[in-house]
């Protein structure tokens, strides 16, 4: 009965009703299409949380933080590879979605899974034998890079699956149905954290696996979410119904095509991903206590990032339906409500980590020191929150029409310029304590946004064909 409900009866490949948010009200279209993405993603990162509280549990807890915080950034490497293909499919599926080109949708759909289940493979083999020198290099010592290890190796095995369950999500908003991802992520997290304590802990006559039960638990999800999102696919439940043998069959230049547009963003990412790689043994430097507080930190800071992830999706999309539906003007006023959105979702953030950063702190650590550095960490980058925000919805609105080149070159220097480089100086020439470090990171959005703000204010991604 649900599925009949969220589904569209299916002609072909024609959709029965058009679901069309090129109209009306432009706050209510962002809304309406931005909104599913982002309760999703706000409750898969409400499970990232849980996930570190449940692992902040186990004996030594600062040591399986710190091990989560490395792999962490070792991940955000990898996912980089996402971005190959993750820019390219939704600018695409969008367009030919606004363009009601219902048959090469379908193509570029089956292209994307293809695409990400190939990456995921590679990448995932790859980071399973090497896991642990990766660990060692980003500075896991002892007990620390033990546990990221084992926790590491699970994960690495189940990337092909997580990058293709993503696509899935990414499909479901470009063909515009936003609330049936948002199910589908939602269920996918419940579910998450369901399996969470049982793996951990042991509960209902299991072993306690310890840290690696969380990538267990993690994994299972995967593959559960990934076989529901085939089935409502396959079964038509979806505005585009995929079939075994299509109208159009998919090609090696059709998914060359979609990675060429995301080349650019994969190499901005890299680059941003790179950067941790740097940055966290620079900051581990400083102590267990201190990155275990930066590995909080960053947690709630993407939080925050995160909102803001689901609502810029959901608008990539939809900058796409109006571009492929040649209506410009409505998709300018779209992108510029949107910046003042994110402006305003996170300024409202940034206020309340700075009010409560010390009782957030406390409910993953009991060390009074621990507990203060990071709430320092938390109070200085909230100064940063809505500049970030801008900096969201610029990466969306121009990731939405296929043109990620500014993002790409804005993004290296973010991260390098703006982060690396500074904090190289200040601690490694003038011996700056770890306040400085929180500073350089949070004004490095300042300058970031405000130099891609006056790049989009030229209108030149308007003109951008795919």
């Amino acid at each position: 009965m649900l599925l009949n409900k969220i589904g569209n009866a299916m002609t072909d490949n024609r959709v029965e009703k058009y679901t069309d948010y090129t109209q009306g009200s432009i706050i209510g279209s962002i809304l309406k299409m931005g909104l599913p993405s982002m309760f999703g993603f706000l409750v898969q990162h409400v499970y990232t949380m849980v996930d570190t509280y449940w692992v902040s549990r186990l004996p030594g807890n600062e040591s399986g933080v710190a091990a989560i915080t490395f792999f962490g950034n070792i991940l955000w490497f990898f996912f980089a590879f996402n971005q190959l293909v993750g820019p390219g499919s939704v600018a695409i599926i969008s367009r030919r979605y606004g363009e009601k080109a219902f048959d090469a949708a379908e193509k570029a759909i089956k292209e994307t899974l293809a695409l990400k289940m190939i990456f995921g493979s590679i990448i995932g083999v790859f980071g399973y034998f090497f896991a642990g020198t990766m660990l060692y290099l980003v500075g896991a010592r002892d007990e620390v890079l033990e546990m990221g290890i084992q926790y590491g190796g699970v994960m690495f095995l189940g990337l092909p699956l997580a990058f293709t369950m993503y696509s899935i999500f990414t499909a479901m908003r470009g063909i515009a149905n936003p609330a049936m991802a948002m199910v589908l992520m939602i269920s996918s997290n419940i579910l998450n954290l369901i399996l969470d304590p049982v793996f951990i802990f042991g509960w209902g006559g299991l072993p306690a696996m310890g840290i690696v039960g969380a990538a267990y638990a993690s994994v299972l999800s995967f593959v559960i979410t990934l076989f529901v999102g085939i089935v409502l696919f396959y079964g038509g439940f979806t505005s585009i119904r995929l079939h075994l043998k299509g109208k159009q069959a998919i090609s090696l230049w059709s998914m060359w095509k979609m990675v060429k547009i995301g080349i650019p963003a994969w190499l901005g990412q890299l680059s941003f991903s790179g950067s941790r790689l740097i940055i966290t043994p620079l900051v581990a430097s400083y102590g267990t206590a201190v990155i275990a507080a930066y590995g909080i930190g960053t947690q709630v800071f993407s939080f925050g990032i995160m909102l803001l992830v689901g609502i810029g999706l959901g608008l990539s999309s939809l900058i796409g339906h109006n571009l492929g539906g040649k209506k410009y003007e409505r998709a300018k006023k779209t992108a510029d409500q949107s910046i003042l959105l994110g402006v305003g979702i996170m300024s409202v953030l940034g206020l309340i980590a700075y009010i409560y950063a010390s009782s957030i702190m406390g409910i993953f650590f009991k060390h009074p020191e621990t507990i203060a550095i990071g709430t320092e960490l938390l109070q200085i980058m909230a100064v940063g929150f809505p500049f970030f925000g801008a900096f969201i919805m610029l990466e969306e609105i121009h990731m939405g029409v296929g043109l990620n080149t500014p993002s790409m070159v804005v993004s290296i220097l973010h991260s390098w310029g703006f982060q690396v480089i500074p904090i190289l100086i200040f601690t490694r020439f003038f011996e700056c304590d770890v306040t400085t470090v929180w500073w350089v990171l949070a004004l490095s959005g300042v300058l970031s946004s405000t130099l891609f703000y006056f790049y989009y204010r030229r209108g030149r991604w308007l003109q951008v064909q795919v």
